[in-house]
């Protein structure tokens, strides 16, 4: 995962993908896959190595996370 200076905010792509029939989504930060989170604390660690240290605060924020296909927070397949 590359890290930089430049925020890493929703617009240049922090995404939750859908969740799989064995209760994870994929993450990916700008593009990049950061990984397979099966929590909400799998997610803050991606964006903690990313660095936002009060991550938690933007995971309900739109601006900074986009969630796809499940609900938020969600990680069981529906």
């Amino acid at each position: 995962m590359r890290t930089g200076t430049s925020s890493p905010r929703c617009a240049e792509g922090w995404t939750f993908h859908r969740p799989s029939a064995t209760a994870w989504r994929r993450v990916t930060i700008r593009g990049q896959i950061a990984g397979l989170a099966y929590d909400d604390q799998d997610v803050i660690e991606f964006l903690r190595r990313v660095g936002l240290p009060d991550a938690e605060q933007l995971l309900d924020d739109p601006s900074w996370v986009q969630w796809r296909g499940g609900r938020a927070h969600r990680y069981e397949a529906a």
